[in-house]
């Protein structure tokens, strides 16, 4: 894992492994220890930040750069 500091200065080890397809490029996913045991969240290969949300469709979009991961499952009532 690669260790990067986020803009509050804290540091998170991101696993370059484990990705989800975005449509500007994959989200990684960030962990709070290097030993990868507790979840932090995603950081946008796009544009290098750790400043992005997830909803409950599992839909990530990035802050900065408008990076966007499509949910995995999507039902048109939601709509």
């Amino acid at each position: 894992m690669d260790a990067t500091t986020t803009a509050g200065g804290r540091t998170l080890y991101v696993d370059r492994t484990e990705a989800e397809r975005g449509s500007k490029g994959p989200f990684f996913a960030a962990y709070a220890d290097e030993a990868g045991e507790n979840r932090w969240g995603y950081f946008c290969s796009n544009c290098a930040s750790f400043d992005n949300a997830m909803d409950a469709m599992g839909r990530i979009k990035c802050n900065g750069c408008a990076n966007i991961k499509k949910p995995d499952e999507w039902d048109a009532a939601h709509e």
